[in-house]
Parts: C-alpha cells; structure tokens; sequence
C-alpha cells in the first residue's frame, strides 16, 4: 500500500514550511527511517524520516517550494502501484517566489495633454506624425530638448516638433512629459542597485506574526532594577579558575539565579490561556539566541534543579546547535519563562517582548565598571540593569517587583545558588 508523505508540523507556530532539498529523487528505493527530505521551518532545518518502504514513487513539492503543514509532498510505493488516487486530491505547493509581472505596455496613444501656461497657450501644439528627422535618420531636437527628454525618460523619435525646420523644442518635450508618468532616475551607487528585496523566511514571519500577537494583545507593563554583580563576577571568575575547561557566562549565572526565583514566585512562572492561568510546576527558561534570519529560544528544563555546571553544559551546546539550525522541536518550545541577554553586545538596558503564552521575560544589560557610593565612600562597582516585561493580566506591579527583588538577593550572594 503506498504511504503518503506529508509535510510535518515542526512546532506549535509552524504553519508551513519549504522544501530546501530532496534528498532522494523520484525512482530511487526508499527503507523505513531513510532521510528523505530536508525542510525549513519556522524554527529549525530538519530532516524528514521515511515512513514506508518501496520506492519514491512521485515529489509532489519541488525543492524551493512552501507547503502548508499536513499537504502531501511525496508519495512512496511499490513500482507498480497505482498511486492515480492519491495524486488527484493532492493540492499544489506554493511557488518560493512569486511570478515577476511584467509592466502593463503603455498605449499606443497618449492621454490628452493638460492645458499648457498662458505664456505657452498661444504656440500649437504638436503633432502627432512623423518625427522630425535629419538626412540619415537623425532626431532634429534642441541640445535643451534633448537633455529633458533624457532626464524624464520621453523618446525623441516619437515626438513631432513645433521648433523652426520640424526641430524638436524644449515645449515639445514637456509637453509630451505631462502626457505620460514622471520617471524619476534612481542613482546607482558604486557597489550596485540602491536595495535588494528578499521574500521573508519561514522564521521572519513567524517573528512577525508573534510580534503582533505579544505587544499588540498582551498588555505589556516594565520593571527595571540595578543589581549589583560584584560577587557574580567574583564566583565566575573563581570557578572559571578552578576549571578552566568550564567557561561559567553571566548568563548562566543569571539563568540559575532567574530559576530559584522562580521557583520562589511561582505566579510568575504562568502563562494566559485565555480563560485561565497556567501555573507551571516546573521551571524551563527559554534563552533568547539570535540567528541567521531571526530568533529562536533553546529551553534548559529544570533549571532550578540543576547546577551552575549543568547549567553552562546544556547552554552551550543548546545555543551552538541554534545557530546552526540543528534543535529538535523538544528542544525550543515548553518553555515558561525567557531570558533576553543583550550585555555582551554592550546594551546596558532594553525592555524585551513577552513571548506568548508566557507571562513574563527578563531582559538583561551588560555588566559596566562604574564609580558607586557606598558606606558613604566612592569605590568600583560592577553594575547590571535587568529589565522584567509582565504580562499585566497574570503579573501585577507588586508581583513583579517581588520577584525581582529576589532576583537581585540571589545574585548579589550568590551563595544561594549552591542550595
């Protein structure tokens, strides 16, 4: 019996995704668990697995094309088969790009031209015969005319002049500009055209319809804090020292420290479902990674239950493998809160947009050498602003600034994390 192959549904947003490369071609023998395809979608590249064995019997999907989630893309079976049924209800993919449409032909006659100025009124206008033209094909046209006719795109050789021997005049080439669409020329720089379109990513418009699902309907409200990092970098540097091959981040530390707060306010650890609020029991943090083309967030799960080291482990290998579009599905949905770390880039603070159905993310500066007073003294500090955007409908402004306040508690004795 011939097995059907169907575009799968990579993530809960996925909607649809593109054929990037077929990694069998029609004829070929195919085994149960064979790499057939590879797919983008709006998170990752991923290879599709063969459900059946026999042979690639037909690709309904060209390499390039978008299918939607749940279409059929190919078909596997015996060679005999009779595949006729399933290939008549299969929909067709959708092209990569669109047709390029072509310019509507301008008509063959031009509109009738608007009223010229008094001071122009009296002359005649002209003619629509044959151009004027010289011995040997030449255009007869005024130096003047000829610059204006080349700045507003008219062609000389359909234009009749009004000018002394049927010379083409300065009146002859406005008017016929007036009669047809202004073309403006576009300078070219010296490395090409002045811009480039790209049609958008699976990704890109995944970001851009979670963008107007988060800011628009969630009512967003911030709250910032300074935390003082002076003991964070001391157990960063320390552990960095005692195992070099370590490599401890702020952002681990901030992630640990994010996640036994959590675990201490657990109202922020939520979701909005619509009609009720999900309370998580366990704490996944979603990490912000910026990649090629976009965004995608690598969950560590049980990050409270985890050590600093675990940790750092999972981070780095996480984020490695995002940006080479290599996450499983498991890998970057279920998360129930965010962090956003924008400091080793030199931001020192930013508000982050909630990333739906959480209830809140945490966006994160650099860490700044800076003068601070204290105990009445100047000294160094080591300052971070962290930035908590709240889902107004789950966390209220008391709520939130709990939460953050534990937050700074950890990190600024950071002890706490060892418990």
């Amino acid at each position: 019996m011939a097995t059907r192959v169907l575009m799968p549904k990579g993530s809960d947003t996925m909607t649809e995704g593109k054929i990037l490369k077929w990694l069998k071609k029609e004829g070929d023998s195919v085994t149960n668990g064979d790499a057939l395809v590879e797919i983008e979608t709006d998170k990752v590249n991923m290879e599709v697995e063969a459900m059946g064995t026999g042979v690639l019997r037909k690709i309904t999907a060209a390499e390039g094309s978008a299918a939607t989630v749940g279409q059929l893309i190919a078909v596997i079976g015996k060679p005999e088969e009779d595949i006729s049924a399933l290939l008549a209800v299969a929909p067709a993919a959708a092209p990569a790009k669109p047709a390029e449409q072509k310019p509507a032909p301008l008509p063959t006659a031009p509109p009738t031209p608007a009223p010229l100025p008094t001071s122009a009124a009296a002359s005649p206008a002209p003619v629509a015969t044959a151009p004027a033209a010289a011995a040997g094909g030449r255009v007869l046209a005024s130096p003047l005319a000829r610059r204006l006719a080349k700045e507003s795109g008219v062609d000389l050789g359909r234009l009749q002049g009004s000018g002394p021997g049927g010379r083409i005049v300065r009146r002859d080439v406005e008017t016929a500009g007036a009669a047809r669409p202004l073309r403006v020329p576009i300078p070219v720089g010296p490395g090409g055209p002045e811009f480039r379109d790209e049609p958008l990513s699976s990704m890109r418009k995944v970001i851009a319809q979670r963008l107007i699902q988060s800011l628009g309907p969630v009512p967003h409200f911030y709250l910032t804090i300074e935390v003082d990092m002076r003991r964070a970098k001391e157990l960063r540097e320390s552990a960095n020292t005692l195992d070099p091959n370590l490599k401890l981040s702020y952002n681990d530390v901030i992630v640990k420290a994010a996640a036994a707060a959590l675990r201490q306010h657990p109202e922020v650890n939520a979701g909005f479902l619509g009609e009720s609020i999900r309370f998580h029991n366990r704490v996944h943090i979603g990490m912000a990674v910026a990649v090629e083309g976009g965004l995608i967030t690598p969950v560590v799960r049980d990050a409270d239950r985890k050590s600093l080291q675990q940790i750092s482990a999972e981070s780095k290998e996480l984020i490695a493998r995002a940006r080479e579009r290599k996450l499983k599905p498991e890998e970057y949905v279920g998360g129930t809160f965010s962090v956003s770390n924008l400091g080793m880039m030199g931001i020192q603070e930013f508000s982050a947009l909630i990333n739906p159905p959480e209830a809140a993310i945490l966006a994160v500066g650099a860490v700044d050498e800076r003068p601070v007073v204290a105990e009445g003294r100047i000294e160094i500090g080591y300052r971070c602003r962290m930035t908590l955007s709240c889902d107004h409908r789950v966390v209220d402004g008391a709520t939130g600034a709990k939460f953050l306040r534990t937050l700074r508690q950890i990190l600024e004795n950071p002890v706490f994390l060892a418990f």
